[in-house]
């Protein structure tokens, strides 16, 4: 017989705060998975020497129109503490997959640079990705999609993101 703790944890919290029980799980549930999720797809970026964090930069330079990008906009984008984007950049220009420099409308500004190496780097890593499914093989498009509506409306609930059209629908 096969035990899941959470569905335990939802368990006891219901037997003594019924109305609560349910958000409890929702949170633990998403937390959980993006625990499992991460570590799948760090462990299919791994043989590439990339975390999910660099492979996110990588992808977002190689996505804009000319393979650079400042600093600041990069974690606005990427939804991460400029401390954050610093560090992944640091350790992907020590490899020579991107540069830094001075931006050349605006000097206080850090221009982060895709390298040829960076971009075929970020196309394996992606090819990597589409093949493994991003890690989800079993789960429908009908199901992925579920799940895209679901967590838009949790972050809609947070105030992550603005109400509007639901992106599960725009696909």
């Amino acid at each position: 017989m096969s035990f899941d703790p959470l569905a335990e944890a939802h368990r006891q919290w219901s037997a003594r705060w019924p109305d609560q029980a349910d958000h409890m799980a929702a949170v633990t549930s998403v937390m959980r998975a993006q625990q499992l999720l991460l570590s799948r797809i760090e462990q299919l970026l791994k043989p590439l020497g990339l975390t999910f964090a660099a492979y996110e930069a990588l992808r977002l330079l190689a996505f804009s129109r000319t393979g650079s990008l400042p600093m600041g906009k990069m974690g606005r984008r990427l939804l991460v503490h400029p401390a954050s984007v610093t560090n992944v950049i640091t350790r992907l220009e020590s490899r020579g997959l991107v540069t830094r420099s001075p931006a050349p409308h605006d000097r206080r500004v850090v221009l982060a640079s895709l390298t040829p190496r960076g971009r075929a780097l970020a196309e394996e890593a992606t090819e990597t990705l589409h093949r493994a499914r991003f890690a989800l093989p079993e789960l429908s498009q009908q199901d992925a999609r579920a799940v895209i509506g679901a967590l838009h409306a949790l972050r809609v609930s947070v105030n992550d993101v603005e109400t509007g059209t639901d992106p599960a629908e725009t696909g």
